[in-house]
């Protein structure tokens, strides 16, 4: 006796998932606490400055091009 393979019947109800992730970037200085926001995307990462002005202040990197820049070993990294 052979198995019949059947779908599941669609759901009614989905998960929604988030589009982007963001990140507050802050310091340890009275003043300003925080320097701004990264957002991730599936296909890119922005940078919002806290003091940007307009209504799009992000800055845009392609991953693929963040990746590449995060790879170098020429950037010091500062604590």
């Amino acid at each position: 006796m052979a198995l019949e393979k059947k779908r599941m019947p669609a759901s009614k109800y989905k998960f929604a998932e988030q589009q982007a992730y963001d990140h507050e970037i802050s310091t340890n200085a009275t003043w300003p606490k925080v320097v701004g926001t990264l957002r991730i995307k599936p296909s890119t990462i922005l940078w919002k400055p806290k003091f940007a002005w307009g209504k799009k202040p992000y800055f845009v990197a392609d991953l693929d091009e963040f990746i590449a820049w995060i790879k170098e070993k020429n950037h010091k990294v500062n604590k």
